[in-house]
This record gives C-alpha cells, structure tokens and sequence, in this order.
C-alpha cells in the first residue's frame, strides 16, 4: 500500500472534522493509523491529530488525500505550490487545482499567501511578481496565466464551530422545522446589530414571494433602516414590487385581499411597460409614479442591487442583467465586507448566490420548503442554516426586532 502523513490542528472534535476525515477514507475504501492525538484541555484550546493515510496505489491514495484535503488536513511537509501556464483564454492546464470556498493559502517562495476572492469551484491565478494569488472563473481565465496545479503546496483552512453562544451554535442541525422561531429572530438580529456597528455588510438575496405574501413592505423597512446593505434578486422580485406600488397587487391578485383583481392578470405587463415608459426603475421613482417598495428603498437610500436575468423573465426591466456571466462578474464586486447573508424564499437564486460566497459569510436560509436548504449544502455551501418557515412570518418578526 502507499502511505502518507496528513495534520489536522485547531477546533477539531466539536466542528465534526476529525470523525469527518475518518468518514472519508473509510468512504473511499483506505485505511488509516492514528500517529498523534493531543486533545485540548479546555474549550478554547486547539487539538492535533497526526494520522497516517493509505492507499491501494498511488492513484487510490491521491484521490483520498484530495477529498481529505477539502476538510483542512495538510501534508506535514512543505512544497512549493506548483504552477502552469494556460495555452488560451477560458482554458485550464491538465491537474488545475479546483477550490473549495474556504480560506486558501499557497506555498510561494517559501512564505504562505493568502488566495484573494475565493469561491468554490474555480482557480487559482498567481501573480509572481506581486506575490499575490486570486481565485478566478473558467471564464476569468487569460492565456498565459499562472494557474495552481495539484495538492502540493495548498493549504485549506476549515472555519470551525462558533466557540461563543450564537444563532450559528444555536442551529446545530443545517434545517429543521422544529426550532422555537422568535428565539432564532432574536438572534438573528443581534447578529445583524453587531455586523452593523463593525461595519460590515448584510447581503439579502430575495425571491418574489416576499411581494406575494405581502411582506415587501417589512424588506422595505428593512432597507430603510440601514439593516440591508447589498440585495441581490431576480427581474421577478423588481416586477411584482413595482407592481404592487402601481396597482396593488402581486401576479394579479390584490395585496390586501388575496382575490383576484380584475383584468389583474395584465398588472405585471403594465408594470414592466410603465418602467420600460420611463426608461428606468430610478427615472419611474424620480418621475413620483413610486413612492414606496423594496426598489424604491434601495434606490432612495442608495443601496446597491444587482437583477440577474434567466430565461422565464418578462420583459426584462432595464437594470436586469441578461448576461449572466456578467451578473455573476457584478455579484461578486459587491461581496467585499458582506459578514452576513439573508436567502429568503428563493431556491434557484439562493443556489446560485451560494456557488460565490466565500464560507465565512454567515448564511442562513428562510424557505417554506426544507429541501432548498438541503439543495443548498449539498452544492457546496454547507455554512448555510435553514428555517422553514413562511416568509410572510419571518420578515414582520425580524424587522419588529431590527
């Protein structure tokens, strides 16, 4: 068999790393001899771990080592990371490095340097000359480029269990419905309060529904308070809040009543046509057509939001963004200082906002539908928490609180 030392260090027992890595190499069929254990003594000191990995053959021990990697386990000894050029744009080299969305460092003359912007799923690109690292898309990716190839040379840091009481050690299980919710609002806003008073960012991704169960107006509040710094949404969520404002309703259906509106089923024609009219959502806002709403919020308190476009749209408005490379490209601009990030009744957006956060932006899902949580950790963002619960609770609640 083919052997290999690996490290485990820090919080290691209570985040559920170290059974993990014994999950993984039994799950891929190696075998495993503990070397080390040194467990801390008290509830903020870190253990260790020295454990020895084997393998059918060097095939077989390089595929578990490369899982184990994802989890933070390092090879003792040190390498330089190793690099090659790319032969054309939006093209990688054979055994490229693809990175999970914790924080990377690599091995770079000796010294280790933090990879820049990272997200799960892409690249590293080396710059030697700054000695700085970035972590880019396939579609980022220039001929030429330095790109990080192997496992040699990279060091993955897993974030660990809150080490002090909060809604993230509340939240134990990634979605249950059985939580007390008021408790959990609760804590939720006191995390946003903190964020907010070190400045950082609270990022919401947002679906129609909040328009249709008639909580845009508590979104709304929420922005105008200062407690929504970045939203991000689809053509749907700008549509029905504009229409709403204009005519009342949502899809059709009065706000206040929850029946039907006559001839309500044109509103949401007539509202993309009174922005289309306009020329914009801002000019329809500074024309006095809307005076309230999610959007007008946003735009009344200079909050930025990015409308990513997909191929149900009507329309679109304007400010969509139909390119979706590039609204992924804008997505990312506005990631900078986000600490928190609120998905709120919106699988499709919720999933593909998640593939670009970074896993120290706390995340935490809010949907009537338990498996949209489930969907979401199992592309890839396992930080994100869930409450099922309808969004026409959560957001009265949270911004009662607020």
């Amino acid at each position: 068999m083919k052997v290999k030392e690996i490290e485990l260090k820090g919080h290691i027992i209570d985040s559920f790393i170290l059974p993990k890595v014994f999950d993984t190499i039994m799950d891929l069929d190696g075998e495993f001899e503990v070397l080390q254990f040194e467990i801390g003594k008290n509830k903020t000191d870190p253990s260790f771990a020295r454990i020895l990995v084997k393998g059918k053959n060097r095939t077989h021990l390089d595929d578990i080592l490369g899982e184990l990697h994802k989890t933070g386990a390092t090879v003792p000894e040190i390498e330089e990371t190793r690099l090659d050029r790319t032969s054309k744009d939006k093209t990688l080299p054979d055994n490229f490095y693809s990175t999970t969305n914790h924080p990377t460092y690599i091995m770079l003359n000796g010294d280790w340097v933090g990879v820049r912007d990272i997200e799960m799923d892409c690249f590293i690109v080396v710059d030697k000359k700054k000695k700085h690292a970035y972590c880019r898309p396939i579609s980022q990716i220039k001929k030429g480029d330095l790109i990080a190839v192997g496992k040699e040379g990279i060091r993955v840091e897993v974030p660990e269990r809150p080490r002090d009481y909060s809604v993230f050690e509340f939240m134990k299980s990634t979605v249950s419905s059985e939580k007390p919710i008021e408790v959990i609002v609760k804590q939720i806003a006191g995390a946003i309060k903190d964020a907010k008073k070190r400045k950082k960012k609270v990022l919401v991704v947002a679906g129609p529904a909040i328009i249709h169960t008639g909580s845009g107006k508590h979104l709304a509040k929420l922005i105008q308070r200062g407690y929504v710094d970045v939203l991000f949404a689809g053509n749907a969520l700008a549509v029905h809040d504009i229409e709403e404002q204009l005519y009342g309703t949502s899809l059709g259906l009065n706000i206040k009543t929850g029946r039907p509106a006559e001839r309500g089923h044109r509103n949401h024609i007539s509202a993309i046509n009174e922005v289309s009219r306009a020329g914009s959502i801002k000019n329809l806002i500074k024309r006095g057509k809307i005076k309230g709403g999610v959007m007008a919020e946003c735009i009344k308190n200079r909050v930025p939001f990015v409308l990513a476009g997909s191929i149900r749209d009507d329309g679109p408005l304007p400010e969509v963004v139909t390119d979706v490379i590039e609204a992924q490209n804008v997505m990312r601009k506005h990631l900078k200082g986000v600490e928190i990030c609120l998905m709120l009744s919106t699988m499709l957006h919720s999933i593909a906002v998640g593939n670009i956060l970074p896993s120290h932006i706390k995340t935490i899902c809010v949907d009537i539908n338990p498996a949209t949580v489930t969907k979401l950790t199992d592309r890839g963002t396992a930080q994100a928490m869930g409450i099922v619960t309808d969004i026409g609770i959560f957001l009265p609640m949270l911004e009662k609180e607020l």
